[in-house]
């Protein structure tokens, strides 16, 4: 594909073409407008063009039928689908139809260019060659270092029976380094089971543990057996144990003593062999001290304690995370896996994720769902990603643009970066720390942590003009 875009426009309607031709005639697009789908047809079979821009309704055969056929011939052909019938019907017919946009008439001139530039986007992305996801872990994803503490702790307990509680934010993952603990233990054989507390109704957590009998309550109409039952020989996790109601607490404390509970409304001790994990987004010690939480269950719990870091801390996995998630919503939903352009990436390097992976993980499935082309925009994420207040204003976030610069300068084949870099880098922190201290250099050498002469040198070589000012 060249620099030049080829846009093709099939409409009956001449206004419509008109109007589009001259819009579109950008010195990097070649336009070229046919009256019907029939004609259009034979030739776009054999000559493609990069984008179609269609109506639906027309003489002869209509633009969905020519979109699905030229999809069958070049399925990656991104096609605009106009309509001066607004309805739903059109619009999901489009999408269906594997419509790459929808755009209703009448339209605005602006917006018309604005879609046909991103499907011009799409297409040259395509059109670049793409590495296809490496081996990724079934499990948990992370090069960081915080992840790599948690891969070694996972390490050191792959032969224990011992309880770990876990502490993290809500969405960092907990319960799939719990699996993980579980898969690579002696117990990996048993079940692992699952219990969410702020899931479950209070008056229900006893009977969701340790089960019931026959007629112990209105609706018991027969035993059942609880989640320490069904995990016997093998692990029990329990999500939001800072939620656990206090007699909850109390009878979860003597089954770690003991080793066996009563069912509610049993007489008959049960015993089982079960290992705890547990988990909480919530300080422990905090709600010890506050007697909302016992302090010998939280002991009993707090044998090896695994952290969890945010998603904001550990902005190196984004990229690989995302993959995964992209694959797997891909085969889930049984389409073509998404590829984010490294324009897309950088972007959600710097995003803030207050939901941590769970809402990366979501993002990857919307973007499976509603992302137009095959290789994802920064334009295509979700409109809330791209509101200013969505990037983190944190330390990390010119690291990782800074990483992002260096790995785009390499790409493109720049040598000697440190050249460019440091002196680039030594400019903006002499300016920065002169505009705070009002220009005194003797206080902006000491924020810098320089000495007075070692600024004056600095200004002489990177900024001159203000080298000899007071």
């Amino acid at each position: 594909m060249t620099d030049v875009a080829r846009v093709v426009i099939v409409d009956d309607d001449r206004a419509i073409r008109w109007v589009l031709e001259r819009a579109l005639a950008q010195p990097d697009i070649e336009v070229e407008s046919i009256d019907r789908a029939d004609k259009a047809l034979g030739r776009l079979l054999d000559d493609p063009p990069d984008v179609l821009v269609t109506d639906i309704r027309m003489p002869g055969i209509d633009g969905l039928d020519l979109m699905s056929r030229l999809r069958e011939a070049h399925p990656e052909l991104p096609v605009i689908v106009m309509t001066a019938h607004s309805d739903l019907d059109s619009a999901v017919a489009s999408y269906q139809g594997g419509a790459f946009e929808y755009l209703p008439k009448p339209f605005d001139v602006d917006e018309a260019l604005a879609l046909v530039r991103r499907a011009v986007a799409h297409a040259r992305e395509r059109k670049r060659p793409v590495t296809p996801p490496e081996g990724l872990h079934a499990e948990i994803i992370g090069e960081a270092p915080a992840m790599q503490e948690v891969f070694r702790a996972i390490g050191r307990l792959s032969q224990s029976h011992i309880t770990v509680l876990i502490n993290g934010e809500s969405g960092t993952g907990k319960e799939r380094v719990a699996r993980a603990l579980h898969q690579h233990s002696p117990r990996a054989g048993q079940p692992f089971i699952a219990l969410n507390m702020a899931a479950i109704p209070r008056d229900l957590i006893e009977s969701e543990l340790f089960g019931h009998e026959k007629g112990a309550f209105t609706g018991a109409t027969a035993q059942r057996q609880g989640r320490f039952e069904q995990a016997n020989g093998g692990t029990l996790f329990l999500d939001e144990i800072g939620d656990m109601p206090a007699e909850t607490q109390t009878r979860l404390l003597r089954v770690l003593a003991d080793g066996e509970f009563y069912r509610v409304g049993g007489h008959t001790p049960v015993k089982v062999d079960v290992r705890i994990i547990a988990a909480t987004h919530q300080n422990l010690e905090t709600l010890v001290d506050d007697g909302r939480f016992r302090e010998d269950l939280f002991h009993r719990l707090n044998v090896i304690r695994v952290h969890l870091p945010k998603l904001a801390e550990r902005r190196e996995d984004i990229p690989r995370l995302a993959r995964h998630f992209l694959a797997e919503a891909a085969k889930e939903l049984a389409t073509d896996t998404k590829v984010l352009t490294k324009e897309a990436e950088a972007h959600l390097m710097r995003l803030a994720w207050p939901g941590n992976v769970r809402q990366l993980e979501n993002t990857c499935r919307w973007l499976t769902v509603m992302a137009s082309g095959r290789e994802v925009l920064v334009e295509d994420l979700p409109p809330e990603l791209l509101q200013p207040g969505a990037a983190e204003g944190s330390v990390g976030d010119w690291r990782a643009a800074f990483r992002d610069w260096a790995d785009r300068a390499l790409a493109a084949g720049h040598t000697h970066l440190l050249e460019e870099a440091v002196p680039d880098f030594e400019r903006i922190l002499i300016e920065t720390a002169l505009k705070h201290t009002g220009g005194r250099k003797g206080e902006a050498a000491e924020l810098l942590g320089w000495g007075r002469n070692t600024l004056t040198r600095k200004l002489k070589t990177l900024l001159p003009s203000l080298a000899d000012s007071d």
